[in-house]
């Protein structure tokens, strides 16, 4: 394993965990906080935060994580071997699918909908409640678990593959 290599996989591990950081505080504590509010201040407050997310740190540390999960795939399909490099393949795959791809299919929609909605219609309260939330969550943790299942996978191959290229 290269060099390169070893330190691209090291930064997308810590990427992951911190992508999905952002992604567990609002499964745990802030959709549900944004739920306790007057009836339109959670609404209000994810139209703003959908809005500002397109700010350039997470966006690209997201998006690039799109790119870096297929470099890194595809450099682990074709220089790595032994058990170690057969847990960094599916990390990489499961972000890919997991994070982004739930994302763009789920979540990014849901958003979209919210946003083109008046706080004072009584129609955008009921999709909040029967709609957005538990769906936003559900998808929310969904990336959550991938990120997490991520990191976890990429930091056990790494540590296997230095141990291995250490022996």
């Amino acid at each position: 394993m290269s060099v390169w290599f070893f330190l691209l996989a090291q930064f997308t591990l810590l990427a992951y965990a911190l992508v999905g950081g952002v992604f567990l505080a609002f499964s745990d504590f802030i959709m549900r906080s944004h739920t306790h509010t007057d009836g339109i201040g959670g609404i209000e407050a994810m139209q703003v935060i959908n809005r500002e997310v397109f700010r350039w740190i997470f966006m690209s540390l997201f998006l690039g994580l799109a790119l870096v999960s297929i470099l890194v795939f595809g450099c682990s399909m074709v220089h790595l071997s032994g058990p170690g490099a057969s847990l960094i393949a599916p990390a990489d795959v499961i972000y890919f699918i997991g994070c982004f791809g739930v994302t763009i299919a789920f979540n990014v929609p849901t958003n979209q909908a919210l946003a083109g909605m008046d706080l004072s219609d009584d129609v955008t309260r009921d999709y909040w409640h029967r709609v957005y939330v538990p769906r936003w969550t559900l998808w929310n943790t969904v990336r959550t678990m991938a990120c997490a299942v991520s990191s976890t996978l990429l930091m056990v191959g790494l540590l296997w593959m230095a141990q291995t290229h250490s022996a």
